[in-house]
């Protein structure tokens, strides 16, 4: 089974390949895509050869630099490797060489962009086992476990490196927005030499004025002492979003921790805390003051209307508290880790009363929910770089979770890539 080109014109080419259509039909098949793979290739070769230049002399900025000659170099394409003679640069002086099809064509270390691409989204889902597998099942490819990582960690390190100067485009949605809400949280990923630490994620979601959410974008970052780089990360997102929706409120969300608060104040309008968490107090104190399994449905009513009035009805979070007090004040408790339960149940809602005014944003069809960001947890961090045995340096972790918070955030992945289509990524950190 051969591919060749039949027709040559200066834009286009025609390519010819004949296969057999013998045996099972899943034989035919799979003999289908080795075709496809061999007509790629050919075409590849061909397309990549219109990056290079005719060896003449080239100037980079006040350098000028002039051909070696050409040299052949693998590289790696969706459809296999493919050897290309292409011209190598160096100035008079000897020194660093520099390849202009490289450049012009947006290669991604010796891989197609195409390839850099496909290679980065499958890793930012699984490990390199598991993307080696699905290359070679689903489209004939072999590659090795370490060029995966390789690829997904330099496809990473361009995402991170242009966090700050990319600015990434907010959809057109069908609806107006309404209101927007802001969470952050964290929870834990293993790493090498530092064991279990905290890492962040970060959501800001758009609301229409049904509370129908419209869109979301997605941060994340990698364990640090302290969370400047976090904060400052994440602002950057809030505040290009409010260039965007300057008049629309901000909604702060989040469960009970003080250093959440205090770094979501300045960047709201109004705080909420995430009614869930509030409700999970209130039901172990319920379970404290109607214990037992006779009074079961008693406490079920109870619960039910409490977080009825909590949700419905203004200044419903001061009159609990009465309710509790005075049950605190007013019953023999015998067990004390009764009376230690409906105590912190006591103490969590009076520091957060002031975030507790969910018939207000109820009324206005404000989320009260930090299911968003909990969600992205999960989806950003724990899927991917909790898997069972994962252990991770730090670098190879943020690389992961930029392309995700990218894949994530609707949008963002293709932009990501036209963005280096056209600009390149001449900045990467060495």
């Amino acid at each position: 089974m051969t591919a060749q080109i039949t027709r040559q014109a200066k834009d286009s080419i025609t390519i010819e390949v004949t296969m057999p259509l013998t045996g099972s039909m899943l034989q035919a098949e799979e003999a289908i895509q080795d075709a496809l793979n061999e007509v790629g290739l050919l075409a590849t070769e061909k397309n990549l050869q219109r990056f290079d230049t005719d060896g003449s002399p080239i100037q980079l900025g006040s350098v000028r630099m002039t051909s070696k000659g050409q040299f052949a170099q693998d590289y790696e394409t969706p459809y296999g490797s493919i050897s290309v003679l292409r011209h190598v640069y160096q100035t008079s002086e000897g020194g660093k060489t520099f390849c202009p099809l490289e450049e012009s064509a947006r290669m991604v270390l010796n891989a197609t962009p195409r390839f850099a691409k496909l290679v980065s989204y499958k890793y930012a889902e699984a490990g390199a086992d598991a993307v080696v597998a699905d290359l070679l099942e689903c489209n004939h490819r072999k590659i090795s476990k370490r060029y995966v990582k390789s690829l997904g960690d330099i496809v990473g390190a361009y995402a991170v490196a242009k966090e700050e100067t990319w600015c990434y485009a907010l959809p057109e949605f069908e609806r107006p927005c309404a209101s927007i809400a802001i969470g952050v949280d964290g929870t834990c990923m293993l790493l090498q030499e530092d064991g279990w630490r905290l890492a962040m994620t970060g959501t800001i979601a758009f609301y229409d004025a049904q509370g129908e959410r419209l869109h979301t974008i997605y941060a994340g970052a990698t364990p640090e002492y302290g969370k400047e780089k976090f904060h400052a990360k994440f602002q950057r997102e809030v505040e290009r979003v409010k260039d965007t929706y300057p008049n629309v409120p901000y909604i702060g969300l989040g469960d009970g921790a003080a250093d959440n608060w205090s770094y979501l104040k300045p960047l709201t309008d109004h705080q909420t805390l995430d009614f869930y968490h509030a409700s999970e107090y209130v039901g172990k104190a319920a379970v404290v003051m109607f214990k037992g399994a006779k009074k079961k449905a008693e406490r079920e009513a109870w619960l039910e209307n409490q977080l009825h009035q909590l949700k419905h009805k203004q200044g419903a979070a001061s009159r609990l508290l009465s309710v509790l007090d005075e049950f605190l004040s007013t019953t023999p408790l015998k067990n004390a880790e009764d009376a230690k339960t409906v105590l912190a149940t006591i103490t969590y809602l009076q520091n957060q009363k002031e975030r507790m005014k969910y018939s207000y944003s109820v009324q206005r069809n404000w989320p009260i929910g930090s299911g968003v960001t909990e969600a992205a947890c999960k989806t950003l961090i724990k899927h991917r770089l909790c898997k069972s045995g994962s252990r991770w340096k730090d670098d190879g972790a943020l690389a992961v979770l930029s392309i995700r918070a990218l894949r994530l955030t609707t949008g963002r992945w293709e932009e990501f890539w036209r963005n280096l289509d056209q600009y390149g990524c001449p900045t990467l950190p060495a």
